[in-house]
């Protein structure tokens, strides 16, 4: 299988083309199509001499990803997508429409090993990583798809970014290059249910992203319960680095809490969270639980939401409940992938 041209930089793009015997500034306009216009083919890149063009073609694949199936959602413009990678394995991706504009939810593994188990995602274990291109590829199919901009990236799609943290940190070099989408890293937010050397590597990057926590329960055994993740780095250690991610960047970090009723949404559980995060600088961002075929778990009624709400708020902490998005189309992650696996045979 050909490499994906997207997995280089414009640097090694460059060292490629001299090798081939051309000149290093073909390379950025290489990258201008790849990473910028979405080519498909190496036939579209028409200012690039056509020498240059059968050498790439030899080895390397412009990359593209196919889309398999497409959920439209009839509330608040949400569209799911599954997308085809060149090994035959699947990926999902989530637009979601804001008044700000276009958010993509993009995968970063296909498969997960987390194993928590509010999640489809872990049905099956992890696969493979994805590499940046292949990640860079879900945006550029949401782009092409509706012919319009992506301005914001959230890294909370199926598979743990900081489980692949190499290619998840050259994506995201790559996509806010200038020479590429040029997204502000303030307009992407990278997701983990709590892999803290990933945590402590990205607080001495000091980059500018958001880090959003899936904390979803306030205690060490009800976490674990959750999240496994959490026998291996239980909330002590978790906390502590989370502390040291925001003293080090100064960047206010973001909790997810997903509510589910009668596991983890009773005021004794909010007041618990309140004094696990005191005197942090962060958000909690409370979410409708969304069901999950074959899980034992409903959503909290939206009195008992506002009640936790007022709960944490009263202890200061500033609070946020996410609209629900996607629920009439698989809107938790891995759910339509599992589909289409079970569908085919797989």
């Amino acid at each position: 299988m050909k490499k994906n041209l997207k997995d280089y930089s414009l640097a090694e793009l460059e060292n490629m083309i001299r090798e081939m015997g051309h000149p290093a500034y073909r390379a950025r306009q290489v990258a201008e199509w790849l990473f910028q216009k979405g080519a498909a083919s190496f036939d579209e890149m028409t200012n690039i001499p056509r020498g240059l063009r059968e050498s790439l073609s030899t080895a390397y694949a412009p990359g593209a990803l196919q889309v398999l199936k497409k959920q439209v959602s009839g509330r608040g413009g949400t569209v799911k997508y599954l997308l085809g990678l060149a090994d035959g394995q699947a990926v999902e991706t989530v637009l979601m429409r804001y008044t700000y504009g276009l958010s993509a939810c993009l995968s970063t593994q296909v498969g997960c090993r987390m194993g928590c188990r509010l999640c489809a995602s872990a049905a099956g274990g992890k696969v493979r990583n994805l590499s940046p291109g292949e990640i860079y590829d879900q945006v550029l199919s949401v782009q092409r798809d509706t012919g319009e901009r992506v301005s914001r990236i959230v890294l909370m799609g199926t598979g743990e970014p900081l489980d692949n943290l190499d290619n998840t940190l050259k994506f995201i070099y790559l996509v806010t290059a200038v020479y590429a989408l040029n997204i502000s890293m303030r307009h992407i937010t990278l997701s983990t249910c709590g892999v803290v050397p990933g945590i402590e590597k990205l607080a001495n990057l000091k980059l500018p992203l958001t880090l959003a926590v899936s904390l979803h329960a306030p205690e060490d055994g009800l976490r674990s319960n959750l999240l496994p993740i959490n026998n291996r780095y239980p909330l002590g250690s978790l906390m502590e680095a989370c502390r040291r991610y925001i003293e080090t960047t100064g960047r206010r970090m973001t909790f997810e809490y997903a509510l589910i009723a009668g596991v983890n949404d009773s005021r004794e559980h909010a007041t618990k969270l309140s004094k696990l995060l005191r005197g942090m600088l962060c958000h909690v961002n409370l979410i409708p639980f969304n069901r999950v075929p074959g899980k034992p778990y409903t959503a909290t009624g939206p009195g008992t939401v506002q009640a936790f709400r007022q709960e944490l708020e009263r202890a200061g902490i500033r609070v946020t409940v996410r609209r629900r998005l996607g629920e009439d189309i698989d809107a938790a992650c891995g759910q339509l992938r599992r589909r289409n696996i079970s569908q085919s045979g797989d």
